[in-house]
């Protein structure tokens, strides 16, 4: 399969204060700006399908949470909506009800996803996610690590995993320009107040 990865550092100093000025959670808040720039982009929606390319109006977030049960994590779904405090409400909702009935899998028949993982624990350089890959699995990856120091500048690793049949290096280079964006001006993507 044409699975290729992308990794770079992006500065998140001047979001991390903007979370931490206004009371918000970072992980909540990393969901929903990796959703809110994947879905501004076309290619990000789009799905390979038998031997067709689908276009998704909207793409949500299946992301793991930690259970109830030790070191056993679940998948949860949340569905997108670009209203930064909805979205949030309905992300907490869904990880509290995940933490106690877990779920090992998405439905399998939706493609409709962006799979994501926080790695807080590593600030990795190259990631790769574990695949059982099908035929036509299409569903971008997209993979946030633990952020480090360097030089005075707070930076994060982010890595995008995309199938090149529908995503090209164009298309990853625009997801990575708006997501610094969003990051060097969070109050343009979070609206908090407005």
């Amino acid at each position: 399969m044409p699975f290729y990865n992308m990794v770079a550092p992006v500065p998140v100093q001047v979001l991390r204060e903007y979370i931490r000025d206004h009371g918000l959670h970072f992980s909540g808040t990393m969901v929903y700006l990796v959703s809110k720039v994947a879905n501004s982009i076309p290619e990000f929606r789009w799905r390979i399908r038998e031997d067709k390319v689908i276009e998704h109006d909207t793409v949500h977030p299946s992301f793991t949470v930690r259970t109830e049960d030790s070191d056993v994590f679940s998948f949860c779904y949340v569905a997108f909506v670009d209203d930064y405090p909805v979205f949030i409400n309905a992300l907490q909702s869904a990880q509290a009800a995940m933490r106690t009935s877990p779920s090992l899998e998405d439905a399998p028949e939706r493609d409709d996803y962006l799979f994501m993982s926080s790695v807080p624990w590593v600030h990795f350089t190259g990631f790769s996610h574990a695949m059982h890959i099908p035929v036509r699995d299409s569903v971008p990856r997209i993979s946030w690590g633990k952020i480090k120091s360097v030089n005075t500048e707070d930076l994060m690793p982010l890595g995008v995993q995309v199938h090149h049949s529908v995503v090209d290096g164009r298309h990853v280079g625009l997801f990575f320009e708006r997501f610094e964006e969003y990051c060097m001006s969070p109050e343009l993507a979070l609206r908090i107040g407005q």
